[in-house]
């Protein structure tokens, strides 16, 4: 009967801060997001029409999160029962939003006014028991576009 309790205090605990760090990132991403709004950022290959003369340099962002070990009861738990793993979609997320600024703050901090021909790389980084999902890293990657003066 221990078991049990300790069990489910473990679990309790797992998903109250699993939840608190995932809003607290969720609002970090969000309002670093509302600061770069101004930096687009295009999947084409050339860059718009009309912009003048450009600098162009590689810019990336990278970031690996780990799965939380109520993330990894739930998703095993829906494996079971099959259908949408909403445990490891959100993970998915924030992971590319995360990505996706790393690379636009590079950009910034360059002097860029665009980023064109952005790609994303998703990876699995450890398998955990089971080959459940332990870690994922998303690499961003795009070209920015600095202005140059005439």
């Amino acid at each position: 009967m221990l078991d049990i309790i300790i069990f489910l205090v473990l679990l309790a605990l797992g998903y109250g801060f699993g939840r608190w760090a995932e809003k607290k990132h969720f609002a970090s991403i969000i309002e670093r997001e509302e600061l770069l709004r101004g930096l687009l950022t295009f999947s084409g290959r050339f860059p718009p029409q009309g912009l003048g003369p450009l600098e162009t340099v590689l810019v990336d962002g990278n970031v690996v999160i780990s799965v939380d070990y109520f993330k990894r009861i739930s998703a095993a738990l829906r494996s079971l029962l099959g259908g949408r793993v909403t445990a490891y979609e959100s993970l998915l997320e924030r992971a590319r939003r995360e990505a996706i600024l790393r690379m636009k703050q590079q950009a910034f901090d360059s002097g860029a006014s665009h980023v064109i021909n952005v790609k994303l790389e998703t990876a699995s980084i450890s398998k955990g028991y089971g080959k459940q999902v332990g870690s994922v890293e998303v690499f961003a990657y795009g070209t920015a576009l600095i202005p140059q003066s005439t």
